[in-house]
């Protein structure tokens, strides 16, 4: 494995174009552990509605980034209390939404730590006493994958539930009354001569335990050059400091429907006329693979009538795109 450092950067809009970079355009055959901290930020699921997932007056007022990422999932808050690290490596065909694999490195890191009860629960949450600190995602792309996550060690938890929205079909899906009583820090749970750690001082423990060192100057380590930082600006640019990736452009629709599956929440934002579906968006926090747009243009000009949905629905891969739901569900869902 090879460490990439990040310089301490802190720009969600140049540690996201970091990551991109490794898993597009460095196509090395072992696996890269990057880390970041970011500044406040919310950080978009790929597939998710921005202006539905964060209170937007509040996100202004305080100067908080919204930067959409690559990976399905929901919308998380990072700030200087919260570890990301990301996983790139080659997609094997068998590791694309099996997060119990690909968070056991960071899960036994934690054990090692103190943190025990630290486990996997659900889709992609990392869990103690089934209070969250860590939400996972994942992203494939010409035979390359990456699976990142957060690791909340000392963040603001009044910021989390200050700056975003959640739906409240989500809340009672696990069971809670609250975003404040769902989610915790890693900081209370740690071993007692681990209290004093800054998040620098937990990145570089978690560090030396996945390399299985004990110090780092020997991990694998990679600096980024001058050529790279080149790329890595040229796609912060296109992508993650650009409205239109960020939030895209929302048209109104006339006719909307939305449902929780066990594989995250799926909506489709649509205008139906001439009995045809002329428009359609697709939003949620779902893991699929592929372009969403592809499922979006085949069921633009449809007829709205059950018959003419399944038909096209039929020629879609739907666990492709969307995960382990049936065909069935889809034009459920649509009609």
């Amino acid at each position: 494995m090879i460490f990439v450092s990040n310089e301490e950067i802190t720009d969600p809009r140049v540690n996201l174009a970091i990551e991109t970079y490794l898993v597009q355009e460095m196509p090395i055959d072992e696996p890269i552990l990057l880390f970041y901290i970011n500044e406040p930020s919310i950080i978009i699921g790929r597939n998710q509605n921005t202006i539905e997932e964060i209170n937007k007056e509040y996100v202004e007022e305080n100067g908080i980034h919204v930067v959409r990422r690559l990976s399905g999932g929901g919308a998380v808050y990072h700030d200087e209390g919260n570890l990301n690290f990301s996983f790139i490596m080659p997609d094997d065909g068998q590791s694309f939404r099996n997060f119990a694999k690909l968070t056991q490195p960071i899960i036994d890191a934690l054990h090692e730590m103190g943190v025990e009860g630290a486990q996997l629960k659900g889709r992609n949450d990392l869990v103690i006493d089934d209070k969250k600190f860590s939400g996972n995602a994942m992203y494939a792309t010409n035979g390359r994958m990456f699976a990142h996550g957060t690791l909340m060690f000392d963040s603001d938890i009044n910021e989390v539930v200050n700056a975003l929205k959640v739906r409240k079909d989500k809340i009672e899906s696990k069971g809670i009354k609250s975003i404040r009583s769902r989610v915790t820090n890693i900081k209370p749970y740690l071993a007692d001569d681990h209290q004093n750690m800054s998040t620098l001082d937990f990145r570089k423990e978690i560090l030396l335990k996945i390399f299985e060192v004990a110090t780092e100057t020997e991990v694998n380590t990679y600096q980024l050059n001058d050529d790279d930082w080149k790329k890595i600006n040229a796609i912060s640019d296109k992508l993650y400091r650009n409205w239109d990736w960020n939030y895209g452009r929302s048209p109104e629709f006339d006719l909307v429907r939305r449902h929780r599956f066990p594989i995250g929440s799926i909506e489709a934002k649509m205008n139906v006329s001439n009995g045809t579906i002329q428009e359609i968006k697709i939003f949620g926090d779902f893991f699929g693979l592929g372009e969403i747009t592809d499922v979006e243009e085949m069921l633009t000009g449809v007829k709205y009538d059950k018959e003419s949905l399944e038909k096209a629905v039929e020629k879609i891969n739907i666990k492709k795109y969307f995960g382990n739901i049936e065909a069935e569900d889809l034009v459920n869902l649509i009609y």
